[in-house]
């Protein structure tokens, strides 16, 4: 094709001076000669376009493929090759970035989506995605402060942002945020549970500190809840949950466990025993509700988290919805490996 291109400009040129433009019908001839020329020279540039984009789709689907079947270090293969091809495409970034912390590779899943959002620094999805790698690392600090600003961009977000003060265990933060969102008359139920562990942190740090005796495991478990009712002593509350777990009292698992949520609202080992009674009192979408709150309060819990997700497996598997119950028992499984 060069060859080509080449002859048609010495031929013209050549032309052009035997007959210095006199001829009418030459001036028309060099015109579509040179439209001949840069049609082709645009076809050429729209070939090459079309190629780029059809590998860059080609390589970018592979990389959403690997992914989907947890083959992350191949996704990221993939990603790397649509990179080159386009090195501004903010998906390439935010995929990247999804790959590597997958992989927990932290530093690397930062520095992608600080990339995409030098480019969309008002992305809320981004900004969320950002959030997720610091919570990963239990970077909570660094995360409250993108939050914020996801807060700004989409304010129905405030919960998350309670949520991590409270991780963060800074409960003053926490407290004053809680009074704001009040003020705007705006409030979901984890805020609402939020609030009740507030009000009632001083009776739980004072609960918490007494020790339970060896003896008490011997102790009658009417006798244990005559005790906890004089004190509400967490502990003993703990222990009255196991025997009824042991003795297969399930409607009375239930009922204590639901009454101390009132009391200890933040607590997640109560969502799990609330949860578990639920499964065996066969009310599984009630469950499966108590169990989606209670797993935002898990922090640094791996082996609580797979108790969660094992609950959450028998509640899909009691509604015969298979593929989340296999779902949520890999991500047990998967957590239980880690240790």
């Amino acid at each position: 094709m060069v060859k080509i291109y080449r002859f048609y400009m010495v031929d013209v040129k050549e032309l052009y001076i035997a007959h210095c433009m006199k001829n009418k019908k030459f001036e028309n001839y060099l015109l579509v000669v040179i439209m001949l020329i840069s049609n082709f020279s645009y076809a050429q540039k729209m070939d090459n376009i079309e190629e780029k984009n059809l590998n860059f789709q080609s390589y970018f689907f592979e990389a959403l493929k690997q992914k989907a079947i947890k083959n992350y270090s191949k996704a990221i293969v993939n990603l790397e090759q649509c990179y080159e091809i386009d090195s501004l495409n903010i998906a390439v970034d935010f995929e990247l970035s999804k790959n590597e912390l997958l992989l927990k590779n932290y530093a690397e899943a930062i520095f992608f989506i600080n990339k995409a959002l030098e480019k969309e620094p008002k992305n809320s999805y981004l900004l969320k995605h950002k959030v997720a790698i610091y919570k990963a690392q239990r970077n909570f600090k660094d995360a409250i402060e993108i939050q914020k600003r996801v807060v700004e961009i989409q304010p129905n977000n405030i919960d998350e942002l309670l949520l991590l003060y409270f991780q963060n265990k800074d409960y003053i933060k926490a407290e004053k945020l809680i009074t704001e969102i009040e003020k705007k008359a705006f409030s979901t139920q984890r805020i609402k549970s939020l609030k009740k562990y507030l009000e009632n942190i001083k009776l739980l740090k004072t609960t918490t500190n007494i020790k339970i005796k060896p003896s008490l495991k011997d102790i009658d478990i009417k006798i244990l809840k005559v005790a906890y009712n004089q004190n509400k002593n967490y502990k003993i509350l703990v222990e009255i949950l196991k025997r009824e777990v042991k003795n297969e009292l399930f409607e009375a698992l239930y009922n204590d466990s639901q009454q101390a949520l009132e009391l200890f609202p933040a607590q997640p080992y109560l969502y799990k025993m609330n949860g578990l009674a639920l499964n065996k009192l066969r009310k599984y979408n009630e469950a499966i509700n108590v169990l989606t709150l209670g797993i935002d309060f898990v922090i640094d819990n791996t082996i609580m988290e797979a108790d969660f997700y094992e609950e959450l497996s028998k509640s899909y598997k009691g509604l015969n919805n298979m593929n989340k119950a296999l779902k949520f028992m890999q991500k047990a499984k998967d957590l239980r490996n880690q240790n």
